[in-house]
């Protein structure tokens, strides 16, 4: 090739190509869904379009898991993945499916509330796109999505968002907040429409008890706390007193009833169910942290947090220890089997009894993955 031009234009070409592959596997990856292997308790699975056809074919169908115990009961709802941003949520509801067998009413389980955000990361914030759980048999990955609902399925926001029921209004990005959708509405957005074909699934399975999991940073008000819809106190101060035996402290809150758009208030105004929404500790999302890296979303570990506790700017106190992911699966488990518990002390004829699931010790001491099923080949 003689002329110069084309060979210099041929070599950044290929340079151009050799420099973006990496970052162009890694983006088609994020489309790659978690693999989940349910276990011995898991009777049926169905898809969220069942409930609403109107999410078939979109980015926010996702996967509900249903377990059925031999004897009748009440039904509980366990959610994850509201913000795929918080890792905790998610992990606890692959750790129900993949251990749990319920012995007397049904547990449905949807760890991805939001599939649609694991297929992205957060804009800006150097988010690593996964995570890894050691196991004995090697890693299993998890996608680290992002807040919101994936922009390329609902584009663009809005300059403000109004929740329609309310008509709050907030800034345009929250209108992909599954969290501020509640209770949904059908024919919309996408994120209403998740919302909407949840609120469905309630109302479908009469579900009494709906858990939505969460995680926040050690600066925000609910950060260790059971935010709860009133017709759920009485429920909830019972699995509190539960908690405490075994060694858990979370606090109570009562869910604001100027506060639209959440799971806590919509769910119980909107339907019969009692809402709960639990938050457990993660630095990654929150505004002070450090390096946004895998060992901080997996260790809580912060050196910001550390300094911005010390001077009194935390809600809890965060130490140099951090808040391993397990401990915050650890939370999460021993909350939920306290509230069946409540609910089966308080309404024996809708009791939930779940088996085969590890205790907040055992998580604590034996980690996550020990509870984590190999990945059929």
């Amino acid at each position: 090739m003689k002329n110069p031009v084309v060979k210099r234009a041929i070599i950044l070409l290929l340079l151009g190509v050799l420099y973006t592959l990496p970052a162009a596997t890694a983006f088609v990856r994020q489309w790659e869904a978690d693999v989940i292997v349910p276990g011995p308790g898991v009777t049926k699975i169905r898809m969220l379009s069942d409930y609403y056809d109107g999410l078939k074919g979109t980015g926010g169908d996702t996967e509900v898991y249903i377990m059925e115990g031999k004897e009748p009961g009440g039904t509980m709802l366990i959610l994850g993945g509201t913000h795929p941003v918080e890792p905790a949520g998610v992990l606890t509801g692959v750790v129900y499916i993949e251990n749990g067998v319920v012995e007397k009413g049904r547990l449905i389980v949807v760890p991805q509330a939001n599939r649609s955000g694991f297929s992205a990361t957060e804009p800006g914030q150097g988010y690593p796109d996964h995570f890894n759980i050691k196991t004995e048999f090697g890693a299993r990955r998890f996608r680290f999505g992002m807040r919101n609902t994936n922009p390329i399925h609902q584009w663009p926001d809005p300059d403000v968002y109004t929740h329609y029921l309310s008509g709050q209004k907030l800034a345009g990005a929250e209108s992909g907040n599954l969290n501020r959708a509640h209770p949904g509405r059908p024919g919309v957005r996408l994120t209403e429409k998740i919302a909407y074909g949840i609120a469905e699934l309630i109302k479908k399975e009469k579900v009494d008890i709906s858990i939505d999991l969460h995680e926040a940073p050690p600066c925000r008000p609910l950060v260790n706390a059971m935010c709860v819809h009133e017709r759920a106190m009485d429920l909830a101060a019972y699995a509190v007193m539960l908690l405490e035996m075994e060694g858990v402290t979370i606090r109570l809150e009562a869910s604001p009833k100027n506060l639209r758009g959440l799971s806590h208030r919509e769910w119980g105004d909107s339907t019969d169910t009692y809402a709960i929404l639990i938050e457990s500790t993660s630095p990654m999302h929150g505004p002070l942290h450090g390096p946004a890296t895998e060992e901080l979303i997996l260790t809580a570990k912060d050196d910001v947090y550390v300094w911005a506790s010390n001077i009194g700017r935390t809600v809890q106190k965060h130490t140099a220890e951090g808040v391993p992911i397990e401990v915050r699966v650890g939370r999460h488990t021993a909350s939920i089997m306290a509230l069946a518990q409540a609910l089966s002390d308080l309404k024996p004829d809708r009791a939930i009894v779940i088996s085969g699931m590890p205790t907040y010790q055992d998580l604590v001491q034996n980690g996550v993955g020990r509870y984590l099923k190999p990945i059929p080949q």
